[in-house]
């Protein structure tokens, strides 16, 4: 289906209109235009299923084959993960679970009888568990760090406090040692806590050097700087993150002095650090080459120097262009972190796994990852979300 419009020529102004003919202009002629519209707009749900999922027999017949499956899929997980489902079992006398109930429905309905036996391992990993309540303190200031910085009132500079504040208590909280809260070494952190510590710090710290690295590869002046930055991006992006992990753990000890040896965790964290700059910066570059070479002429048409025309003119525009696959870059570094295990590290997915090595759940593993895979998701599709909302928004911005 296609909209048909009008306008004039000749100087005389552009007008449109959807299927009325416009008044010509002495001396012009009412030239009509073709623009296409979206098939099915305008026509309400049931027109558009016409128009886009029965306009022929192929495609009435692929709709209804894949609508078999998915309802066919669809009930069978309600039948395995609702109706027939195992949502708790007895203790034994030695107050161990007993997993008879879920034996008894292996194959016809799941055992979400293991999450509710667990969840706070997942969760909290090695945490001692009588301290628990803090990581689960930390994970609401982490979620509330992460509202607080998405509502846009709130971008001041204000804002940078309120992370200083909330990141020192969440270091006091996992470490404690004070306050009368038991000291625990981060050997023992894990779980949900370390996934977001790890994924948090390391886009934080990672996204400004990301900055600086990407505006020093196009620096023209300095070309030693920019020298560096290209090796840099280009030696930490041609190996992958496991490598990066594996040398910071062995081999970042032999450079520190002696007697100065940071635990895993800190090595982890410069890991990441370092390996998301990388990839950040040359995502940043791209919104910088993208921007019209008039912005530049025009601040410098201004008067105004390097810093002040890179942070007030060019940066906010650049970054503008490039929300898309900046959001995807801290999507696919918050899925990363699963990586640490290698290093003796157990975030959320390794402490999902460890919990899954008991013997009497063994047999259940397939809950577990839904129940890991549905806390990812969460994080992933807010983030999504969000980075799709503040796309529009500019993009509302930039049109009035």
């Amino acid at each position: 289906m296609s909209e048909l419009t009008t306008t004039t020529r000749a100087g005389a102004g552009v007008s449109e209109a959807a299927g009325e003919p416009v008044p010509s202009v002495a001396g012009t002629a009412a030239v009509p235009i073709i623009r296409n519209a979206p098939a099915g707009a305008g026509l309400g749900p049931v027109g558009w299923a016409r128009a886009n999922l029965f306009n022929s027999w192929w495609s009435s017949a692929v709709t209804l084959l894949l609508a078999y499956f998915l309802v066919k899929w669809t009930l069978g997980f309600l039948g395995w993960g609702v109706l027939n489902a195992v949502w708790s079992v007895p203790e034994t006398a030695a107050g161990a679970m007993d997993p008879e109930r879920c034996r008894a429905a292996q194959g016809a309905g799941a055992c979400w009888a293991m999450i509710g036996d667990k969840y706070r391992f997942t969760l909290f990993g090695r945490y001692p568990y009588d301290e628990q309540w803090r990581p689960a303190v930390v994970v609401a200031l982490f979620l509330g760090l992460y509202a607080i910085s998405a509502m846009r009132r709130f971008w001041r500079k204000e804002l940078v406090l309120i992370w200083a504040a909330t990141l020192t208590v969440i270091g006091l909280l996992m470490w404690g040692g004070v306050l009368g809260m038991t000291y625990v070494p981060q050997d023992n952190w894990g779980g949900l806590p370390l996934t977001l510590i790890l994924s948090t710090f390391g886009l934080a710290l990672g996204f400004p050097l990301a900055i600086l690295v990407a505006l020093g590869r196009r620096s023209t002046n300095m070309p030693a700087v920019r020298l560096i930055c290209v090796v840099y991006v280009e030696l930490i992006r041609g190996v992958p993150l496991i490598t990066v992990l594996f040398m910071a753990s062995v081999m970042f000890p032999l450079f520190m002095p002696e007697g100065f040896n940071p635990d895993k965790l800190l090595r982890a964290q410069i890991a990441f650090i370092l390996f998301a700059a990388a990839y950040l910066a040359e995502v940043v570059r791209g919104g910088l080459q993208a921007l019209p070479k008039g912005q530049y002429e025009a601040a410098d048409a201004m008067g105004m120097s390097y810093w002040k025309k890179t942070g007030l003119i060019v940066l906010p525009q650049a970054l503008r262009l490039v929300i898309p696959p900046l959001v995807n870059t801290f999507i696919g570094f918050f899925k990363d972190t699963s990586l640490v295990i290698i290093i003796g590290l157990f975030d959320l997915l390794g402490a999902g796994k460890n919990a899954v090595n008991d013997p009497i759940w063994q047999a259940y593993s397939t809950e577990m990852y839904l129940f890991l895979g549905a806390i990812y998701f969460a994080f992933c599709f807010v983030m999504a979300r969000y980075s799709r909302g503040l796309e529009q928004e500019f993009s509302r911005t930039v049109r009035r």
